[in-house]
């Protein structure tokens, strides 16, 4: 593999966790992304995804093949397995998802304490294929609990806040992925349309073709499910 997806996205397969939680409802781990947007696209199965957003407030979406969801950093997602639900994952921003951007929802005593957080959010092994599955239940229980709480309460805001002060270390790191990342493949557009006002096919010819036979790694413990994983890191 020698070049990024179109536009620096990241892609993986999410084979969503299909036991209950404390709520009753089998599914993932509800959570946010500070930076980046997601989209889902769905390849198999039935569910849904409740989203807690700035703007829209609590919805619940419906997720069927052939349907594509998509959301911006802020959005607290969650997804519900109705059977067999599978997803094609693509993240804006390809490495910086997997760098911290995402912060799950677990009651706010715990995401204001850097600490606590680091040890509610921990998996054996990173999560790596192989791993115990019962710790990413254990994590994903609660933020589930957090997650009413903030339906409840109206806390939005002050779990927001809590974020942002959480990955505060994180974000020069964050920002030279940026760089290294989406911004060059933005910037890349603007000089290719400057060649081509100059009548100039120099990057033409240099057009190449790049693949992958298959995942990276495959059975990766995610946040919502299984993930097989392809990496792209810019």
């Amino acid at each position: 593999m020698r070049d990024p997806l179109p536009g620096a996205v990241g892609v993986s397969k999410l084979s969503v966790y299909d036991t209950a939680t404390p709520d009753g409802l089998p599914g993932g781990t509800p959570h946010l992304h500070l930076c980046c947007s997601e989209a889902y696209v769905v390849t198999a199965g039935a569910g849904q995804v409740q989203t807690l957003s700035g703007q829209d407030g609590f919805q619940e979406h419906d997720l069927k093949p052939g349907a594509v969801l998509w959301f911006t950093p802020g959005t607290i997602h969650r997804l519900i397995n109705r059977g067999g639900l599978e997803i094609t994952v693509l993240m804006s921003n390809t490495g910086l998802p997997e760098a911290g951007d995402a912060v799950l929802t677990f009651p706010l005593d715990i995401v204001r304490d850097p600490d606590r957080y680091a040890e509610a959010v921990a998996l054996p092994n990173g999560g790596a294929p192989g791993t115990d599955i019962t710790s990413a239940y254990r994590r994903r229980d609660l933020a589930v609990q957090g997650f009413h709480e903030l339906r409840e309460h109206g806390t939005l805001d002050e779990f927001y806040a809590a974020a942002m002060r959480l990955k505060q270390p994180l974000l020069d790191g964050w920002r030279e992925r940026w760089e290294r990342g989406a911004r060059r493949a933005a910037e890349s557009t603007g000089r290719q349309i400057d060649a081509l006002a100059g009548n100039d096919p120099s990057h033409l010819r240099e057009s190449r073709v790049s693949g992958k036979p298959g995942p990276d790694e495959e059975g990766r413990l995610g946040m919502c499910g299984l993930l097989d994983t392809y990496r792209y890191d810019p």
